[in-house]
């Protein structure tokens, strides 16, 4: 299984075996919103879901800290999120991902294209303690790169998405909020008119009341043609 470390404010780690990944779907706090989301995305092909939060295990070995991503073809492509991260000790830790996906197969499967991407998350966290009240104000911005020109993509705050604390109560009920569980949260719309198939992804989570930011960033590298 995959192995993070996260960095804490106070300068102390933790390291999580990671035994769950879970990636939630459509969770955006408005269900209105959502419903629009889904109704887009099926003129595109992409299959409904059963049901609206979603939720998608994903193989553990996907959640990496990672500056480097390998596509297997170009319709790939970041979203940024936040993860809630169950620490050895049953401490909550909130820190910043980004969930690769096949846009390709996700038009066959969205649980089939969260298999076929890492979910990269921050090097650094925070105890969801220390910041939970204040959870609504916590930013989530993305960045995409072409040929070296960064352009902004995703820009708003956690009370766009259902909440940490919905999340926990899910695993709870699940039975999942244990040592090893990572889930990551959906994402925030897009901005029109950004190619999203870029060739790196920067993914920041900010906490304006303490000016503290989150961040993680990656390339994307296409893989050689194969033979045969």
């Amino acid at each position: 299984m995959a192995v993070l470390t996260f960095e804490l404010p106070d300068g102390t780690t933790r390291d999580v075996d990671v035994v769950h990944l879970l990636n939630a779907g459509y969770a955006g706090r408005s269900q209105d919103d959502v419903a629009a989301h889904v109704a887009e995305l099926a003129e595109l092909g992409v299959p409904a879901p059963a049901v609206t939060p979603a939720l998608y295990p994903v193989s553990p070995y996907l959640a990496q800290q990672t500056g480097r991503v390998a596509a297997q073809h170009p319709r790939t492509s970041g979203e940024a999120e936040w993860a809630l991260v169950v620490a050895a000790d049953g401490e909550l830790l909130l820190t910043a991902a980004c969930d690769h996906t096949d846009r390709a197969l996700e038009a066959h499967g969205v649980a089939w294209s969260k298999n076929a991407g890492p979910d990269v998350l921050a090097r650094r966290a925070w105890r969801l303690a220390d910041v939970e009240s204040r959870v609504d104000e916590l930013t989530l911005c993305a960045w995409v790169t072409h040929e070296g020109t960064e352009t902004e993509i995703q820009h708003g705050t956690l009370a766009e998405l259902l909440t940490p604390g919905y999340w926990a109560d899910v695993l709870r009920s699940r039975g999942c909020l244990t040592p090893g569980t990572v889930l990551i949260s959906g994402t925030i719309p897009m901005t029109e008119g950004v190619d999203q198939f870029a060739d790196g992804w920067r993914v920041e989570l900010g906490d304006p009341a303490t000016g503290d930011v989150i961040r993680l960033a990656y390339d994307v590298v296409p893989m050689p043609e194969p033979i045969g």
